[in-house]
């Protein structure tokens, strides 16, 4: 029951701070460190990656919010059906559309409302008929199974308290045979306490971020195959920022230990629907063979 409050009440902690982000303008969220409320005056490259040049770009969807750019490495193909989880003001999801084109069907989940009314808007401006932009968790997502080809999503995963749930869901909503490219950010090596339990931090940074072999771990664990990296990019944060959470020692400590803070952009495919039966069958076969209660 507490892990269970304690994820709701996260949950609504992301809700409040990104439904400031989606009231500020871009450029106040480009100089922010955590997208709402100015913490740093560390330029938001250091998190994001420049969209401005890919084909499909809108400025109005762009927050500055992203750690990688997925789309780039999605193998998105035309006339493909793509989800973006975490979707904001529609930035992936309007690149993405740019690949799938008029064929495609792109779908947005998010749960804050406010970017979800401003997707919408951006949306509806640009006269996009095959984007649509639906609120809903990702840890349950308001999709029927098995209607995805491609996946994408862009620093959004380490926000969510069940991660395991949210790669369950991820798979369930691909088609056999589809697969995902999403970027995020984890962690090598124990972050110091400070910074994890900044509700700052947690928010619109770093501190919701896992360990990346746990990470690929619970990608694998949810069925997924073939799972590679495809780029990987250390995250520097300023001492300005981190001064406010760690005292001398830990500071000390932070900037000459083994701890990194890393943007991934991960890879994985969902295998085909025979590949899947054979899969079911081995289980059952390796689990009833000496205990049929198992099964």
């Amino acid at each position: 029951m507490k892990t269970q409050e304690t994820s709701e009440s996260l949950k609504e902690l992301v809700k409040e701070k990104y439904g400031q982000i989606a009231d500020q303008s871009y450029t106040e969220n480009a100089t922010s460190c955590c997208g709402a409320g100015g913490c740093s005056t560390m330029d938001y490259t250091i998190m994001a990656e420049d969209y401005t040049q890919l084909k499909g770009y809108v400025a109005d969807a762009d927050l500055g919010l992203g750690c990688g750019l997925p789309t780039e490495f999605a193998l998105i193909k035309e006339g493909d059906t793509v989800i973006d989880l975490g979707s904001g003001a529609g930035n992936d999801a309007f690149v993405a559309r740019s690949i799938a084109g008029e064929k495609g069907k792109i779908i947005g989940i998010d749960f804050t409302e406010k970017m979800i009314d401003k997707a919408r808007v951006n949306a509806e401006k640009l006269g996009f008929n095959n984007v649509e932009f639906r609120f809903g968790d990702i840890e349950k997502m308001p999709v029927t199974a098995n209607v995805a080809d491609v996946v994408v999503s862009n620093c959004v995963l380490n926000l969510v308290p069940n991660k395991k749930q949210a790669f369950a869901e991820m798979f369930r909503v691909i088609k056999p045979g589809g697969h995902f490219s999403v970027s995020d950010i984890v962690l090598q090596g124990e972050l110091p306490a400070g910074l994890q339990k900044s509700a700052e931090m947690y928010a619109g940074c770093v501190a919701g971020a896992i360990q990346q072999d746990e990470y690929i771990q619970l990608i694998q664990d949810a069925g997924f195959e073939n799972v590679t990296v495809q780029k990987e990019r250390k995250i520097t944060i300023p001492e300005d920022i981190l001064s406010v959470y760690l005292n001398d020692s830990e500071m000390e400590k932070y900037k000459n230990g083994a701890l990194g803070i890393y943007s991934i952009t991960v890879y994985g495919e969902k295998p085909g629907a025979e590949r899947i039966k054979q899969l079911a069958e081995e289980r059952k076969a390796t689990c009833c063979g000496s205990d049929s209660t198992c099964c």
